[in-house]
């Protein structure tokens, strides 16, 4: 028995749409992702594991994260190669946003930096309150130094300290000043290995767990203040940006749950970061 030809092509095209729903289903499924251009600090600190998992479950959207320095992080962005930024570089975000690169940045959380060494402390720098002045007896007397070296946000604050101590490092010469440019956890291991101090943000600090002797020598000073933010990155600019998908991810991390469980994140009793989008808490 011959099959009209008009039946076949309306089988046809019938199988044709239904094998175009199903693949567009699978396709937007699989899609269900965003990348979350970030930091080696929030990534060393664990607060991407005890978080993330908890919005996938409620909302279904995978968080990629990709942890570089700040100043990468925003280079990425640019570039279009992420959806969200959540770094801690302020003047830079902002200008990233003006720039219109970006639609619009929210205060995330906040801790500080610190200045660690070996615990016999030779330069006698433990106990100061003011950072700038102890970068200055670290290069007085020709201590070795690891900088992270990488135009991160920690590196990024280790060179305004570096203005406020009236030293410029790079330029005095000398191999006391070494530049590992790399991440945080590895410039906390170069350290160690050198016995040299170097500046870290808190939360990895308390993360790392190759800390032998050292420990924390100057803290408290309010130049040590250590912000991060999120931004949405403009899908003006990235027509293929998932928006919708980051915008969701950053109303959960500034609200009530991402918040609460970014102050109940803890080692050993102690927060690593503290919350302070506003209205969030």
């Amino acid at each position: 028995m011959r099959i009209p030809t008009s039946r076949l092509w309306c089988a046809c095209a019938a199988l044709s749409l239904m094998l175009g729903l199903l693949l567009s289903g699978i396709s937007q499924a699989e899609e269900r992702f965003i990348i979350l251009q970030s930091t080696t600090s929030t990534r060393n600190s664990g607060l991407f594991d005890a978080i993330l998992p908890r919005f996938r479950a409620k909302t279904g959207i995978e968080v990629r994260v990709v942890a570089v320095g700040t100043g990468q992080a925003l280079k990425n962005a640019r570039n279009g190669d992420g959806d969200v930024l959540l770094v801690h570089a302020k003047p830079e975000e902002e200008a990233f946003v003006t720039a219109g690169w970006g639609v619009k940045r929210f205060d995330v959380m906040y801790n500080d930096f610190v200045i660690v060494g070996p615990a016999n402390d030779p330069v006698g720098i433990a106990g100061l309150r003011q950072a700038g002045t102890a970068l200055r007896k670290i290069f007085q007397t020709q201590a070795a130094f690891v900088s992270r070296g990488d135009e991160s946000g920690t590196h990024k604050k280790e060179r305004a300290l570096w203005e406020i101590a009236a030293v410029d490092p790079l330029e005095t010469g000398g191999r006391w000043y070494r530049e590992a440019g790399a991440g945080m956890g590895a410039t906390l291991n170069t350290a160690v290995g050198m016995r040299a101090y170097t500046l870290t943000d808190r939360g990895t600090w308390l993360s790392f767990r190759n800390k032998a002797d050292y420990t924390i020598l100057v803290e408290g000073d309010p130049q040590l203040f250590n912000q991060y933010g999120v931004i949405l990155v403009n899908p003006a600019k990235h027509p293929h940006m998932k928006a919708g998908l980051g915008q969701q991810f950053i109303d959960w991390l500034v609200g009530p749950e991402g918040q609460s469980l970014i102050a109940g994140y803890t080692i050993a009793g102690q927060p690593l970061f503290f919350p302070n989008a506003p209205g969030g808490e």
